[in-house]
């Protein structure tokens, strides 16, 4: 039987070196691929490109593997960057990686490792995949303080098909140690945070350059003018610093926002007592099953509105098209438009889509 190919999506991280060794182990011919989606030009931006394709030239130098590096930045800034203005010039709080994965790596980066020679292509993602009769789920990571897949619940079957995820019954401490018995040079790199394109630098700053900001009045529920924003871009729901709001209403509680008028560029803002947060359930648009649409139009399981969230009980009621109501069986805080609501059961992803209005 011939040797299959598989082409890692190596990023410089610990999690992609391990899978690609894994791999190697197991006997499949790997290759690395090193995939760039932002050109940097501010000399002060924290892009760190060229570091991490280091760590990708030594990871394969010890791995003995075959590395190439493809940039897809204009792909990117098309497909992803340009609905994320779109989405804060809206008022929204967008998640571009979960856009990411479908526009790019289980995308044109998949596409680039076929033109290599692939048979699979697979990355350092922390969650599994099981095909069957029904077709490809996407299952759980045994470490489920890790599990990714909330990031891939936008996924069709075909991006999902010859896809391998060594990582799926790992948990991090395992991996980082299977690492350092191998001598890779990631063993203890510190995993990357928050938004790629903007890394350690300021949120605010970094929005600036491409949006203009707009500043309004901030409002307490009854409609009190209690300070004033410095546009709307800069808050999403349920956040508490850098209201600048500080000794208004005492000592008690603190200030936080609970809604957004885009219309009047007005910010509101509640002070001590956070039901005005909690909803009872939220509307989608975009929904995408995994492994395919159920036959029945309501039905229970759980959700997460969030990434760093324990699942909820909800019950889903599909409407029109990828449309769908979901109903919460307790009352969720910060429930936010523009993020993902990402369904479960006990070992697979579901599928999700984009949260539009909570009620």
């Amino acid at each position: 039987m011939s040797q299959k190919t598989v082409v890692v999506g190596l990023s410089g991280g610990v999690d992609s070196s391990v899978a690609a060794l894994l791999l190697k182990n197991q006997g499949f011919r790997v290759i690395g691929l090193f995939m760039k989606n932002w050109e940097e030009t501010d000399p002060n931006g924290a892009c760190t490109a060229e570091e991490d394709f280091e760590d990708v030239k030594r990871v394969a130098g010890v791995l003995d593997i075959p590395y190439f590096s493809v940039n897809f930045s204009k792909e990117y800034m098309e497909r992803v960057f340009s609905y994320f203005l779109a989405e804060y010039r809206a008022g929204r709080t967008p998640n571009p990686d979960v856009l990411c994965n479908r526009e790019i790596k289980f995308g044109p980066f998949k596409q680039f490792a076929k033109d290599l020679g692939a048979d699979f292509v697979a990355t350092g993602h922390y969650c599994g995949i099981k095909e069957d009769f029904d077709g490809i789920h996407l299952l759980k990571a045994k470490d489920h303080g890790k599990d990714q897949t909330y990031f891939l619940n936008q996924l069709s079957q075909e991006q999902l098909s010859n896809v391998l995820f060594p990582l799926s019954d790992l948990t991090k401490s395992e991996v980082r140690s299977i690492a350092e018995q191998a001598s890779l040079s990631t063993a203890r790199k510190k995993d990357s945070t928050g938004i790629c394109f903007i890394g350690e630098r300021n949120f605010r700053k970094f929005l600036q350059e491409y949006l203009p900001a707009k500043p309004g009045k901030i409002l307490s529920l009854d409609g009190e003018v209690v300070g004033e924003h410095i546009g709307l871009m800069y808050y999403t729901l349920g956040q508490r610093r850098g209201l600048q709001l500080g000794g208004k209403k005492g000592e008690e509680g603190r200030w936080f926002v609970v809604k957004k008028d885009l219309k009047h560029n007005i910010l509101y803002v509640s002070h001590g007592d956070e039901t005005p947060l909690d909803s009872l359930g939220c509307r989608v648009s975009g929904m995408n099953f995994i492994p395919q649409k159920p036959d029945i139009s309501e039905f229970s399981c759980t959700a997460k509105f969030r990434y760093r969230q324990d699942e909820q009980n909800v019950l889903v009621k599909l409407g029109k098209g990828d449309t769908a109501e979901i109903f919460f069986e307790t009352p969720q805080r910060a429930v936010t438009p523009g993020q993902y609501a990402v369904l479960y059961d006990e070992t697979s992803c579901l599928g999700g889509g984009v949260i539009e209005e909570t009620f």
